[in-house]
């Protein structure tokens, strides 16, 4: 496997992610920003943060696929939050932890940041996820 995931002594612990990824593939995969749609542009789950990061996941776990790839080999994800405030975890995290066994997401994830905006490209996206893997 090319990626190694961990979490050193010394580093705040218990987290939701892994705070270090190790590659040692050559060739990198880039999943731009996944939102909570189906393929056709449907919208899934408005209004529901939690609905709407499983479904962005779900998308996520797509193009990983179709890279040949999966979780397994993501290096690194970040997650843009419309409005976000501290009390948002939990909904975050359920959206997160509803998914995670169906897209073969680990837990505790690979070294993650989670980003508040203001605004994403339209009023009804709530959340985008991004993912960068490494390959063989």
């Amino acid at each position: 496997m090319p990626v190694q995931h961990f979490t050193p002594r010394g580093m705040l612990q218990p987290a939701p992610y892994h705070h270090v990824a190790v590659g040692t593939g050559t060739r990198q995969v880039h999943i731009s920003g996944q939102v909570g749609r189906l393929a056709d542009g449907t919208p899934v789950a408005p209004g529901d943060l939690a609905g709407q990061v499983a479904q962005a996941l779900r998308n996520t776990a797509v193009g990983l696929a179709g890279a040949g790839a999966s979780f397994a080999d993501v290096l690194r994800l970040t997650f843009y939050v419309t409005r976000w405030q501290p009390e948002r975890i939990g909904a975050f995290m359920a959206g997160v932890e509803a998914v995670a066994e169906e897209v073969g997401l680990p837990l505790p994830m690979p070294p993650a940041s989670l980003i508040g905006v203001e605004y994403l490209f339209e009023p009804d996206v709530l959340v985008e996820v991004e993912a960068t893997a490494l390959l063989d």
